[in-house]
This record gives structure tokens, sequence and C-alpha cells, in this order.
């Protein structure tokens, strides 16, 4: 069973766009991290990770609410001292896309959006842009964002999810492999190797649900890439380009790296 916790939300109405479409931005946090354990509950600059990433997506102008789904007490103690909205949600989801299943089963809304809660940097704007995409085509199910890779380390680093597109922008396939494969310099345009995927998702509720009752696929097994259970079963995922960069902390290094750029007012 779900249990909300539900607090006003610290922004003004007339920040929010007006449209007859309702979307509530969802950032699905767990507390272990192979990684960084913890890292939701870090401290950037006095503000916790999960408070950071809360606030960029109520600046968001498309998105009517914002809540944060987890399994974890000391998470949602967190979120409901600084005012935030919670949901808590069962501990044996294997995926972040599953956890928002189950949240969306319970919310009245067109469009729930998927904001990772280890991207404290996120552009609220990329999650007005990727929402505009969906809303303008309702033959897409999914909308998710990319950006240009130009470094062979990112290219070649698994840990950097990479994405083919077709020539309308929609998602042939993801992958941990560098994709697609440069059989010699002379074949690799302005210098951009490939894109890296951006883990922001919109999501048509009814496609949510739909995927959170299917079951996991092999490629999505083989990569650990929850994005391919939906080109498996053949929902159409739509992508939109940008030049943000946003970092993913996973490591004490990523959460160094983006203590100083707060510091220094980066990305503010």
């Amino acid at each position: 069973m779900l249990v909300f916790a539900v607090h006003p939300v610290a922004t003004d109405a007339t920040h929010k766009t007006s449209s007859a479409t309702t979307t509530v931005a969802v950032i699905p946090v767990r507390f272990n991290s192979t990684r960084l354990p913890g890292k939701p509950l870090a401290d950037i600059a006095g503000q916790t990770m999960i408070e950071r990433v809360y606030r960029r997506a109520q600046r968001a102008k498309s998105v009517d609410r914002v809540l944060v789904a987890t399994d974890d007490s000391r998470i949602a103690d967190v979120v409901i001292k600084f005012g935030g909205n919670v949901c808590r949600t069962r501990s044996d989801h294997l995926t972040g896309s599953d956890r928002l299943a189950e949240v969306a089963e319970s919310l009245t809304c067109d469009i729930i959006v998927n904001v990772q809660g280890d991207e404290p940097l996120l552009d609220p704007l990329l999650i007005d842009t990727v929402l505009h995409r969906l809303r303008t085509d309702p033959a897409i199910h999914i909308v998710t964002a990319r950006c240009a890779i130009k470094a062979q380390s990112e290219f070649n680093n698994p840990h950097i999810v990479k994405v083919v597109v077709n020539s309308d922008e929609d998602a042939l396939y993801f992958s941990r492999s560098p994709i697609p494969h440069h059989q010699s310099e002379a074949n690799r345009p302005d210098a951009v190797l490939g894109f890296k995927h951006i883990g922001l998702y919109a999501y048509r509720r009814p496609t949510l649900l739909e995927l959170g009752r299917l079951q996991p696929t092999p490629l999505e097994l083989t990569e650990q890439l929850e994005q391919l259970r939906a080109l498996q079963y053949g929902y159409r995922i739509a992508t939109v380009e940008t030049d943000t960069h946003p970092i993913g902390v996973d490591t004490a290094e990523d959460l160094d790296k983006v203590r100083r750029l707060v510091l220094t007012g980066a990305n503010e």
C-alpha cells in the first residue's frame, strides 16, 4: 500500500503554464547505492542532494506537482522536513520505472516525469523541453533526452549510456557499449562520437502503467537498462537533443565535482 505525506509545494502557482494536461514529476530514490551509499542525503552546500533535485524539478514551468517516491524512512523524513511531497513505496522494485508505476496507480494526472534523484544540477528547462515534445505528438509514448559525446573516454565508459536514433530522433537502441561503432576516423562527423543518454523520461500515464505490468526483457536484463523494456515491447521513445550535460552523482568524485560547481555558482 502506498503512503503519502503531502505538503504545500513552495512554488507560485502563476509560475506554471496553463494547460489541460496535468503533469507530476516523480523522483524515485533509494538509500542504498553500490558505489555511493546514502547519496540522496549527501550534503551539498547546506542542502541534501534530494532537496536540490526536488527544487530543480519545481522550477520546471510545465510541472504541476513534484513528489519523491522512496521505500526508505530516512529519505522520507528529510523530504517531509523540507516541506516536500513524499510517497512511500514497496522495497522490491527492480527499477526506478517500476517504482514510478506503483506511484502512478494512485495519481490522477496525464503525464509523469521520471526525474533522477542523483542529478542535482539538472536544468529545469530540459524538463520543459521533454514535456513539450510529448505533448505535441500524440503518437509518442515516452520522451527522453540526449547530448553529444566528443570525448573517447566517455564514449568507451560503460557507466555512460549511449543512444542511437533514427531520422525522426526516435531511439533505436540504448547501450553501455560504444555505439555506433566507428570503422574509421573519417566516419566521425563534427567530432561527435555518439550521444549520451540523459535519464530523464516523460511518460503518458497509461504507458507507464502498462510497462509496470510487463516482464523484464532479455535486452533489459543483459544491459541493465530499464528503457530497453519499452523498446522491446514496441513503445515509441522520442528523444530531444540538448547542449546541457547533467552530472549524475555515482561516486565520491562526482559528488566533490558537484559541490565545487555549486560553491562557484555554476549551473544555478
